[in-house]
């Protein structure tokens, strides 16, 4: 069976690569063609059409900015498919871009699949009606994606979500704390993880606030997580301060920091995940983000506070995103044992709810027998 995979972004490529590596072991003579990073990759044993780091555009200015990029891409993507006509095109998050690919391949007569909803229960929610046009097979990670599909009378596919899977077979070959240390060249002082974001636009706008608490905090050391999607020079404001910055070992520095200064996004519920206390930051262009106040539905932008529904992590969002109020959240988070045991509490609720480990070879056996 030939299947097209599209991945727009890291998280993505993770995600795909773990159900690609699941349909292999259903169908031995599964082909991938896909756009997507090195793990995607490392599953098909070939290059990708477009790797993600051609397709990381953030914002409303950004993507403006690159439609030609984008446009480009798009085009590039449709002449590939039409080459290789899969069995079925699989898209994977990435809205902007896979719900315009789904509506281009269900036209052309292509069987398409859509893997982790787009957020149509935080905005624009008329695009369910073109999902249900254009997509055969939904599969959501979240819980309460498919009782809010039912509403709109299209079955959807709850599997699960596949960080569970990702974390626990990452945790098997994950470094223990003293080689993480010693590998990084990090003292014996307590780590504060910092991580902040995977895009360029996020450095700017976001780096040197979460720099700026360095001070308050002698007695713990910082560690940045850093990413391959940026120049290493992204990083040089960190390092001159005495930070140091790990590469591929994020989840090492999760599941040994003591407390986390995460940007918003998949990092948020990977830090639930590793039982790491974590303040959440998120500031954009002022422009992109008066655009995103006026057409986004829910009250919350972190992973964690939209399962449960409820501000279970502190968000700092915009102008509250302030080196003052981040050091006031990480005392509570570092010093306050109430506040500590509280979100434990709340984080073994939210584990209960994800579904359980196995949701990366569930959505490979609902594709595999979909297909056949």
């Amino acid at each position: 069976m030939k299947y097209y995979v599209i991945a727009g972004e890291p998280s993505g490529d993770l995600h795909a690569s773990n159900f690609m590596r699941e349909l292999k072991e259903l169908d031995h003579s599964a082909d991938f063609y896909f756009l997507g990073g090195d793990l995607m990759e490392q599953v098909a044993n070939r290059k990708p059409t477009i790797h993600i780091r051609q397709m990381a555009f953030m914002g409303f200015v950004d993507v403006a900015k690159n439609l030609g990029k984008i446009k480009q891409n798009f085009k590039i993507v449709k002449q590939d498919i039409e080459l290789q006509k899969p069995d079925v095109v699989i898209l994977v998050d990435y809205p902007g871009f896979n719900l315009r690919m789904a509506k281009w391949a269900k036209e052309k007569g292509y069987k398409v699949f859509f893997y982790i909803s787009p957020t149509v229960w935080a905005w624009k929610e008329g695009r369910v009606q073109t999902i249900k046009k254009y997509v055969d097979r939904m599969f959501v990670i979240l819980p309460f994606e498919k009782p809010f599909y039912k509403k709109h009378n299209y079955d959807v596919s709850f599997v699960g979500h596949p960080l569970l899977d990702a974390i626990e077979q990452r945790k098997k070959t994950m470094l223990s704390e003293s080689e993480f240390r010693k590998q990084n060249n990090l003292s014996d002082k307590p780590i504060i993880a910092v991580l902040p974001g995977s895009r360029k636009q996020e450095i700017n706008y976001m780096f040197d606030t979460m720099l700026a608490i360095m001070d308050d905090f002698k007695e713990y050391q910082f560690v940045i997580g850093g990413t391959h999607n940026l120049p290493d020079s992204a990083y040089d404001k960190a390092r001159a301060k005495g930070i140091k910055v790990v590469y591929n070992q994020t989840y090492e520095l999760m599941q040994y920091a003591k407390a986390g200064v995460i940007k918003s996004g998949t990092s948020t519920l990977e830090s639930v995940l590793f039982d790491l206390p974590e303040v959440v930051c998120y500031k954009a262009g002022s422009f992109s983000f008066y655009i995103a106040k006026k057409i986004i539905n829910t009250k919350y932008i972190s992973l964690p506070n939209i399962i449960m529904d409820k501000p279970m992590v502190k968000e700092l969002i915009q102008e509250e995103m302030t080196a003052e109020n981040i050091k006031t959240e990480l005392n509570l988070l570092l010093h306050d044992e109430a506040y500590r045991k509280r979100i434990r509490e709340d984080y073994a609720e939210l584990k209960k709810n994800l579904g359980g480990l196995g949701a990366s070879k569930r959505m490979a056996k609902e594709i595999h027998e979909a297909l056949n």
